[in-house]
């Protein structure tokens, strides 16, 4: 397992966004734009249970990440990993605290909108490359 390079932290402090590639099951690429948060070991996205992404990493837990500066689109992070845990604990006040971060408000304000309840998805990173 590799950390994400403190020189690029602060790209999943800030309004960053990131995208997820995940398997599908005929073997194509699924990637997604998400709001995207590191814990010091993992690289975590929120989803609610049963969205593509969700279903996918279920059955092939293999990803990759790649996370832009939004002032220097030239700085990146990418990471390529494997999905540890899918979990609804603490999933609810995660959304939360990036709704805070992204827009700027106290609470996630699609709470209940969702097909199915929130998830966290913890990405151990296998292979981490930063540039700028």
């Amino acid at each position: 397992m590799e950390r994400i390079p403190e020189r690029a932290r602060d790209l999943f402090e800030r309004e960053s966004f990131g995208h997820v590639s995940v398997v599908d099951p005929d073997g194509l690429p699924h990637v997604t734009p998400v709001w995207i948060d590191y814990d010091g070991e993992h690289v975590l996205f929120n989803t609610a249970k049963g969205r593509r992404k969700e279903r996918y990493v279920r059955e092939n837990p293999n990803v990759g990440v790649s996370v832009l500066d939004p002032d220097d689109p030239y700085r990146y992070v990418s990471v390529r990993g494997q999905v540890v845990d899918v979990t609804e604990e603490g999933a609810v006040e995660h959304i939360d605290d990036l709704a805070r971060r992204y827009m700027d408000v106290d609470e996630y304000p699609h709470h209940g909108e969702e097909i199915g309840p929130r998830v966290i998805v913890r990405i151990r990173p296998d292979e981490v490359i930063t540039n700028g």
